[in-house]
């Protein structure tokens, strides 16, 4: 979401106050991506769907999730890259599974569970990205391996029944909604937590090059 996989290197040894002073500005679209979730994961429970709805809700679900993922800054352009490239796929799938004339619950398994999967996936691949640098990059990693079993465990039987559809959505959405809400407080933070780190060690960039384990966090 914030660091890509190969990008740490690039920018361990220059991170400054105002580097984390544009990330944590999008604390507040963090919370409210959180927010959202928790909502839908509990209308996703508490609802009498049938398969046409639910389809239409998780599709306008998908849409909301990418435009919050092309909107998210990142560290360098690289990251903002996949940031928009992520949120443009994911508002596709949702405009899909929309206009799909009479979705099936075997087709609706097999989009939310590639899906799942597919952000499972970038998402811990961003958080061992960012393991050095950030103090919280656990809660990325949670999002991410909360994604991934759930989207193997719709793949497993995309067709079984509308039940088991409702459980992986809704359990998907209310989990990575708390993590998210969690996680916009840690980003939001960000500055102070660079503030401290450069009085308590050698300052960055003056006496002398800090080492990478010694440089303000960033955000994965």
């Amino acid at each position: 979401m914030y660091v890509n996989p190969g990008t740490t290197p690039e920018f361990s040894q220059r991170l400054t106050r105002d580097l984390a002073e544009r990330v944590s500005k999008s604390w507040s679209r963090l919370f409210l991506s959180g927010l959202l979730l928790i909502v839908a994961g509990v209308l996703i429970f508490s609802i009498d769907w049938s398969v046409r709805s639910l389809s239409t809700f998780i599709g306008v679900l998908f849409i909301a999730e990418g435009v919050f993922y092309a909107l998210t800054p990142g560290l360098d352009a690289r990251v903002r890259r996949t940031n928009v490239l992520t949120g443009l796929l994911s508002i596709g799938t949702g405009i899909l599974i929309i206009a799909w004339p009479s979705p099936g619950l075997v087709a609706l398994g097999v989009v939310l569970g590639a899906w799942l999967i597919v952000l499972g996936t970038i998402v811990t691949a961003g958080a061992f990205a960012a393991r050095h640098f950030l103090p919280f990059w656990w809660l990325f990693l949670i999002e991410g391996l909360v994604a991934i079993p759930l989207g193997v465990l719709a793949l497993a039987n995309p067709g079984a029944t509308l039940a088991a559809l409702i459980t992986v959505g809704g359990i998907y959405a209310v989990a990575i909604g708390v993590t998210r809400v969690v996680l916009s407080f840690e980003i939001k933070n960000l500055p102070k937590a660079v503030d401290m780190l450069f009085a308590s060690g050698p300052a960055n960039g003056n006496g002398g090059t800090a080492k990478p384990e010694a440089v303000a966090p960033a955000a994965s």
